[in-house]
């Protein structure tokens, strides 16, 4: 027979009790959040890789070679449409490659094209870009000056502005796409060693695997020192001395680094290592590869004709 108080469940503290006061994050917990939060962003993206594909099917050096030559192409691209049915192609490519189209959007557009956007704010304005007027804001009035700057009698946003901003936008929305295409479609040391097929140095190549490694290593290590400061903890501390705290462990996080780096190599040196590192992955180019590197350069090429203006369209 079980106990009665065995089958009471535990509802949390009460409501005079001072943990169900203040239910708000502190600074160390939401750092220790954001951490958890990328680690998880990068175990779903290592899943994305093992899915059966189209661009997971490919070739890692065709793929590393067609995402730079497209991110190259588009960056000399001016035309909007043609940015437009680039990352048209990006977004279909994305959901041949089975992965979700909402995540792939969200996970491009909430950081670096949101920050490019805001960053062309200022040409949007007569004051910066001349141009025809698309929106009347206000009129500051004749003689009218911004510190040392005169005024125009009219502030308003111009066609061109808005243009521009838009090109400019889309241009690092399709480049931050094709480059996010080609990390969550293959494997994190794959693809670094398919840079020593383009004559990247060892020494990069290695510093970016070993680092990538042993981020979430050091990440479980902040996180277990978090665990033991909050399993210590009475009640919470002020915010200046929880930024002493994190001061504290961020030093001696670097201290342990230097001496963790020190014992690896000493360890990879005992087992015969000479400053390259061998995967088991055997590269070999299929047909599908062919295929897709002939069709991009194709591709590539219409669009450098077409910024250079030798097709008109």
């Amino acid at each position: 027979m079980i106990p009665e108080w065995m089958k009471e469940a535990d509802t949390g503290p009460c409501a005079c009790s001072p943990a169900a006061v203040s239910r708000k994050k502190g600074f160390v917990q939401r750092s220790i959040s954001d951490i958890a939060n990328f680690l998880m962003n990068s175990l779903v993206s290592e899943e994305y890789a093992k899915r059966d594909g189209v661009l997971q099917a490919l070739d890692p050096r065709v793929k590393l070679f067609s995402m730079v030559l497209l991110i190259f192409t588009v960056a000399l691209t001016q035309d909007i449409r043609i940015l437009i049915i680039t990352y048209g192609l990006l977004l279909f490519l994305a959901y041949l490659s089975r992965i979700e189209l909402f995540y792939f959007v969200k996970r491009v557009w909430i950081f670096i094209p949101i920050f490019a956007g805001i960053i062309t704010i200022p040409i949007l304005f007569n004051v910066f870009m001349p141009g025809a007027p698309l929106v009347t804001l206000f009129s500051p009035g004749p003689a009218a000056h911004l510190g040392p700057f005169p005024l125009p009698d009219t502030i308003f946003i111009t066609k061109e502005g808005v243009m521009i901003a838009a090109i400019f936008t889309l241009r690092v929305a399709t480049c931050v796409s094709a480059a996010v295409l080609l990390f969550l479609t293959t494997r994190r040391d794959v693809l670094f060693k398919s840079l020593r097929a383009f004559r990247v140095p060892k020494v990069y190549v290695l510093t970016l695997d070993m680092c990538y490694r042993y981020i979430f290593l050091f990440s479980d290590m902040v996180k277990d020192f978090y665990l033991a400061k909050k399993s210590r903890s009475v009640k919470r501390l002020p915010l200046v001395e929880e930024q002493r705290w994190v001061g504290g462990r961020i030093g001696y996080t670097l201290v342990r680094s230097i001496d963790m780096s020190e014992k690896v190599h000493r360890a990879m040196v005992s087992r015969g290592f000479n400053g390259d590192v061998k995967l088991m992955h055997i590269y070999s180019l299929h047909r599908r590869d062919y295929v897709a590197l002939t069709s991009l350069l194709g591709f590539c090429t219409v669009l450098l004709l077409i910024a250079q203006k030798i097709i008109l369209i």
